[in-house]
């Protein structure tokens, strides 16, 4: 229950504990739940049994066609992984080229958590924070779990953790906050009407600072119009999620927070800014509705600061932003250590779809819906153990080895290496 979850700290640390200073020490038992989470991160999380001889990278390429990148990755007995880059990797390239994949090169993939670990010391790449360094960190991952899952005979899943999960259950994530609430419904209700899905993320709030006009709120009202309108729109058994996208105070949170309680929602994505970890807490330990964060996250410090101090329900990294499926896996390891739910922040088209449900096959876990906006892509590529559709609101997990994707050799070959 959540009134036994928050009632934690009060019980090992007093009442007192959120007045006191930041550089107080934790109370022993949160130490003891930090020590837990670091005992955690030590573990590795690539399955090395299934390779008996070293994997020597011998060439990292990044390649272009159309404004598109892919990431190939060849061993020096001649493996070969290819990924598909997210769309941002047209401004980041050079980071990939100088920054990240030299760092690759002569290393042995089975000692892929270590090279995670080491990457961000080489060149001082742990100067660069979010995305420009996740982004090209994860392309490169991709590939290689890619490479390692054809040499194994086994899906990425398998080689990151024990399947779980056969079938992913997806929620349709939609936007249009920007937007009047009857234009918006439309909208949302078109996107909904494609898939055979049962879940649904709406964005609340307004645009914060993903707007030219750093004074926009959105239209006036539109929050307190569209929660219950979407919910009167598609039911009761319509699973229903919000996302603010970091745009309220405290005060504001807990009050939408409520509005969403009421109206049974799942949980309250980013209800505070995405970093203000105690500010995050404090809206958690005030409403009883889950509290989701972590799609901006670039380290474990802010997952690790709120797993300890129990203010945080569902762990959100993103795959790509985060620097990798063993990067994630992590998260949720330490996520599941104290009970909470990973739903994994999917972005960037391409195939950032069929990442997303291997990772989320070998998560335990796993929340009841991934996020899911649609198939359309402009990969060339066959999925033969998995037909990529929703079917009774899930996708069917690959069973092929790598990520279970055959991309199409001809349209590969059209693609040009990128070169500084």
């Amino acid at each position: 229950m959540k009134a036994d979850r928050r009632s934690f700290l009060s019980a090992a640390a007093g009442a007192g504990l959120a007045a006191l200073p930041a550089a107080a020490a934790p109370s022993p038992a949160v130490q003891a739940r930090y020590d837990k989470l670091d005992a955690i991160l030590k573990q590795p999380v690539l399955k090395r049994q299934y390779f008996t001889a070293p994997v020597i990278i011998e060439s990292v390429e990044l390649l272009h066609l159309d404004g598109a990148y892919l990431c190939r990755v060849r061993s020096k007995d001649g493996a070969e992984g290819i990924s598909v880059a997210h769309s941002t990797m047209n401004r980041l390239f050079p980071i990939f080229l100088k920054d990240v994949a030299p760092f690759f090169l002569g290393k042995d993939a089975r000692e892929l958590d270590l090279i995670l670990e080491k990457v961000f010391i080489f060149g001082f790449n742990f100067r660069f924070s979010g995305l420009a360094l996740g982004l090209p960190l994860a392309t490169v991952e991709f590939a290689i779990l890619e490479m390692l899952g054809r040499m194994a005979q086994k899906p990425v899943g398998e080689l990151i953790g024990e399947v779980h999960h056969k079938e992913v259950g997806v929620y349709m994530a939609t936007e249009w906050r920007e937007k009047p609430v009857e234009e918006s419904l439309k909208l949302i209700q078109g996107a909904v009407a494609e898939y055979d899905i049962h879940a649904l993320k709406i964005k609340i709030g307004g645009l914060m600072f993903m707007t030219t006009d750093m004074y926009a709120e959105g239209p006036p009202g539109r929050t307190e119009k569209i929660v219950p309108l979407v919910r009167k729109t598609f039911g009761d058994k319509m699973a229903l999620y919000a996302d603010s996208n970091s745009f309220y105070t405290v005060p504001e949170a807990i009050r939408v927070g409520r509005l969403l309680e009421q109206y049974k929602f799942v949980y309250f994505e980013e209800p505070v800014k995405f970093d203000h970890i105690e500010e995050i807490k404090q809206v958690a330990d005030t409403l009883t509705i889950p509290i989701a964060n972590g799609e901006q996250d670039f380290d474990y410090y802010g997952f690790r600061w709120l797993m300890a101090n129990d203010g945080l329900d569902i762990v959100q990294p993103d795959n790509y932003y985060f620097g990798g499926l063993i990067r994630s896996m992590k998260v949720a390891r330490m996520a599941a250590a104290f009970g909470k739910t990973i739903v994994p922040h999917m972005s960037g088209g391409g195939l950032g779809f069929l990442y997303d449900v291997q990772f989320v096959s070998a998560a335990p876990n796993a929340g009841e819906h991934h996020e899911f906006k649609s198939f359309k892509t402009h990969v060339k590529y066959e999925c033969k153990t998995a037909p990529m559709k929703v079917v009774n609101g899930k996708i069917k997990v690959p069973t092929g080895p790598g990520f279970g994707a055959d991309l199409d050799p001809d349209w590969v070959k059209k693609h040009q290496p990128v070169r500084l």
